[in-house]
């Protein structure tokens, strides 16, 4: 039988002398080897273009991944000293792939990032900077080797979370400055951290995992991590879309 095939966003590298890796698309391999060790195929997309549909209907699952801040113009808000990183053109291909993926019931797992891409796509908004909110602790320092912090966190019982890790008690590795504010509308929380900042969030007519932390970075180690990217191809595997 087929390993299923799935779509994992990359990302745009920047400007290096080091040939031939100036601007290519890359992604870090433990989103790779976590699809893998769950039995599928990873797919590496460019971010910056290309044509959803096909992405969409070509693709068993998908995986929207982490990578630096959005435009805070696609929450109707003006950037913050510290957003970073933005790419418009991946923020329009992202979004728009999150929306269509969700809209055909393509199963989707959305990690960081993307779960602020998902949010965003349906008309939420985000924290810009969450170090600056009253009570929040540390979540990491995003683009920053060895920047991570691990949180703990809590996983609403009755939730697809839960079903698919097994536990409602979790410790997840985190490099986030940002967070989600107003929650769009079809979504709702599934996972807070114990200082209430966002971690989860399902949508309420899709198969749609999706967590603020990175799950791969500790999927090799802590079975209830990779449980989700087993749970993801699982479900693309004959799965009901």
């Amino acid at each position: 039988m087929k390993r299923p095939l799935i779509v994992v966003v990359g990302r745009r590298l920047g400007e290096t002398t080091r040939w031939p890796y100036s601007h290519a698309s890359a992604l870090p391999q433990r989103y790779l080897e976590a699809v893998r060790r769950a039995g599928g195929e990873p797919v590496v997309v460019d971010p910056n273009g290309g044509d959803v549909e096909t992405v969409v209907e070509r693709g068993d699952a998908l995986v929207l991944t982490g990578g630096p801040d959005i435009d805070p113009a696609f929450y109707g808000e003006r950037p913050h000293p510290k957003t970073y990183g933005v790419d418009t053109a991946a923020d329009m291909f992202e979004t728009e792939l999150a929306r269509v993926a969700i809209e055909r019931r393509l199963p989707t797992l959305a990690i960081c990032r993307g779960l602020q891409i998902v949010n965003v796509a349906f008309g939420g908004t985000l924290y810009q900077h969450i170090p600056e909110e009253p009570g929040v602790d540390p979540h990491g320092r995003p683009g920053e080797a060895g920047g991570e912090t691990r949180q703990a966190i809590e996983v609403d019982a009755d939730s697809l979370l839960a079903s698919a890790m097994g536990e409602t008690r979790v410790v997840g590795s985190c490099h986030h400055h940002q967070a989600v504010a107003k929650v769009a509308d079809r979504l709702r929380v599934s996972a807070r951290a114990r200082d209430g900042v966002v971690e989860g969030l399902e949508h309420d007519g899709a198969w749609l995992l999706a967590v603020q932390w990175h799950p791969e970075d500790t999927a090799d180690a802590d079975a209830a991590q990779q449980r989700l990217f087993d749970a993801l191809v699982e479900r693309s595997n004959g799965g009901v879309r």
